[in-house]
């Protein structure tokens, strides 16, 4: 396996520290809101990294977070606390939103196949951790205390910035020139470990600790919960790419200063989804949903499907129209798959060796997924046996989970596939209707639509153009 890593900004081969299980960190939500498809693009390709991992030998020992305290909006110890937001936002307690959202997040995982990491942990279970690793590295003259509250002072450090060449200043998050003044911070770039003092003085989670009653800031949270549950040695950690900094620098800044060793092997960042207008954004509230798609006729593999396409470490740029053109292109896989029926074959041994090679190598050409979709197609152009093909579809499904092995049993419990002819028509409707409002013919596009609407077809229009559901 070869896999790119964002420290070093380079492909390399993958060495765990012990062979026998690999270590696997991967940041999980903020649950003060819904995931939005962007959020769960990182989460797709970190479920496939896991699953190739195994595919390819390896015991994978997997933790994942729970953010519900201390994540403030702007990632720099200053903006709006995104869970007292979500509470404000609908009367809710904390704890309330916190459950909700965590149970919406693990009902998206499921639509779309992703397992659960097998230890998943709320930050608000390890306040004790949290405060050991904040006393020691007080102990150890990495962290103060200013203005009430626990500050970790990068100035100790050498080699703060890990992901890039940045300078100080390109670094700084939220830094303004009265920043020392107002946060008693000693350097820009020092973050929170421990908050006694804030402008959230009626802060619902609070905590006893050495240094007064507070909550923890949101960086140490990875860190205590990765050391207690994966311990001080990490092989991967995971991620979206904006987490790189602050959030995954000051991870490493605090860990290696609190173990007195390197800490993480290998980082593994997930590119942006974007539209055409930008990044993906919840606080823009220009976000979509997995249940908003579903609603729009778009089964979550669908999405999924979208997503493997392209590589994990290229932007994304998402829309309608494409996601239109991977629904068709899904929907025609799954009905070939469908038509490869069970017989008194056998498998052909070299046929089947070739082409499980051909997937696990681009799993282990840094997890190519386009290329492993490949193998898949070439499987079923393949002149070889049903028995052939039906096993390697299965071996590939335990990777990319895509529903290929219920297509092949026909067990698709979702009406996933449409007629070919049928989309032709709604498309050359959607162009006529489109043509019609062009020319200010509101009257034959309004007829165009009540005629897809009396044959159970909803159109549904966007800033991206025009889509359907089919009830």
């Amino acid at each position: 396996m070869r896999l790119y890593n964002s420290q070093s900004r380079q492909i390399e081969e993958f060495e765990p520290y012990n062979k026998e299980c690999v270590t696997m960190y991967t940041c999980g939500p903020t649950v003060y809101h819904f995931a939005h498809i962007g959020n769960l693009r990182s989460y797709i390709m970190e479920d496939v990294l896991q699953k190739a991992l195994e595919f390819v030998g390896y015991n994978v020992k997997r933790a994942m977070n729970i953010t519900d305290v201390g994540h403030l909006s702007s990632d720099g110890d200053t903006g709006e606390d995104k869970m007292l937001l979500g509470a404000q936002r609908e009367h809710k307690t904390v704890l309330e939103i916190a459950k909700y959202y965590t149970d919406a997040f693990r009902k998206d995982c499921q639509m779309l196949k992703l397992r659960w990491p097998s230890i998943v942990v709320p930050a608000t279970s390890c306040i004790d951790q949290y405060i050991e690793i904040i006393s020691t590295l007080l102990e150890k003259g990495y962290a103060y205390k200013s203005g009430g509250n626990i500050y970790f002072d990068t100035s100790k450090l050498k080699d703060y910035y890990r992901f890039g060449n940045q300078t100080a200043d390109d670094m700084v998050v939220g830094a303004r020139d009265d920043v020392d003044e107002d946060t008693g911070k000693k350097n820009k770039n020092d973050f929170v470990l421990w908050f006694t003092k804030s402008k959230f003085e009626n802060h619902a989670l609070k905590w006893d600790s050495p240094w007064g009653v507070g909550y923890p800031g949101w960086h140490i949270e990875c860190s205590g919960i990765s050391y207690k549950y994966l311990g001080e040695y990490l092989d991967i950690h995971c991620g979206g790419v904006d987490n790189k900094f602050p959030h995954h620098t000051n991870e490493i800044a605090q860990t290696e200063s609190f173990v007195g060793h390197p800490w993480c092997k290998y980082w593994f960042h997930v590119e942006h989804l974007n539209t055409k207008s930008g990044k993906m954004s919840k606080s823009k509230g220009d976000f979509l949903t997995l249940s908003k798609l579903k609603e729009l006729g778009y089964c979550p593999m669908v999405y999924k499907f979208f997503c493997l396409q392209s590589h994990y470490r290229k932007q994304l740029v998402f829309s309608f129209d494409t996601l239109e053109q991977t629904k068709i292109a899904y929907d025609k896989l799954l009905k070939r798959l469908a038509n490869i029926k069970e017989d008194n074959s056998t498998i052909d041994k070299n046929e089947y060796d070739r082409l499980k090679n051909q997937f696990a190598q681009a799993l282990e050409n840094d997890l190519n997924t386009s290329l492993a979709i490949t193998a898949i197609f070439d499987t079923l152009k393949s002149d070889t046996t049903n028995a052939t093909k039906i096993a390697l579809i299965k071996d590939f499904d335990s990777v990319l989970s895509l529903g290929l092995v219920d297509a092949l049993n026909n067990e698709n419990k979702e009406e996933n596939t449409i007629d070919d002819t049928l989309v032709q028509y709604i498309e050359q409707k959607i162009e006529e209707r489109k043509l019609a409002k062009q020319k200010k013919d509101y009257a034959l596009a309004d007829s165009i639509r009540a005629e897809l609407q009396s044959k159970g077809i909803e159109l549904v229009d966007t800033k991206e153009g025009t889509t359907y559901k089919i009830k």
